[in-house]
């Protein structure tokens, strides 16, 4: 296997087994954190090949709350796909940070919150093994 295939499959490992952790149980509301004081909210789009991934890089000039969201992804318009945030590399990677990533599907509210220091991101956009073929993706990142 080679390295980008190794790299792959444990992201793909790891979004797995975050997902397997989390509750399915929806029956207590919890209410999203909401950016405070000046908000940037970047979009970016892109296509994921399957077995593979996207990352766009993005900087925070203030630390504070992110929300981000999977707005568009397919065909299918309900394909589940990876989500993540983490640290570009030299290597030129995107390196996930530890619990910042999710498998959902497209919506309108943020699939991935949280409160980050001011640095340098990227967020990523994983295949998770049900791409019949390109899937196209738009991405918001909304932060302070």
């Amino acid at each position: 296997m080679t390295t980008s295939g190794v790299r792959l499959f444990v992201i793909v490992l790891s979004v797995a087994l975050t997902a397997a952790a989390c509750s399915s149980d929806n029956s207590s509301s919890s209410v999203l954190p909401t950016p405070s004081g000046t908000v940037t909210t970047e979009t970016f789009t892109g296509t994921v090949q399957p077995g593979s991934l996207d990352f766009h890089t993005f900087n925070v000039t203030t630390g504070g709350t992110i929300n981000i969201t999977l707005v568009a992804a397919g065909p299918p318009p309900t394909i589940t796909m990876g989500l993540a945030i983490g640290n570009p590399s030299s290597a030129g990677v995107c390196a996930v940070i530890s619990g910042g990533s999710t498998v959902t599907t497209p919506g309108t509210t943020a699939q991935l919150t949280g409160t980050v220091a001011a640095g340098s991101y990227c967020v990523e956009v994983v295949d998770v093994g049900n791409a019949a073929g390109a899937i196209a993706y738009t991405v918001t990142v909304a932060h302070t």
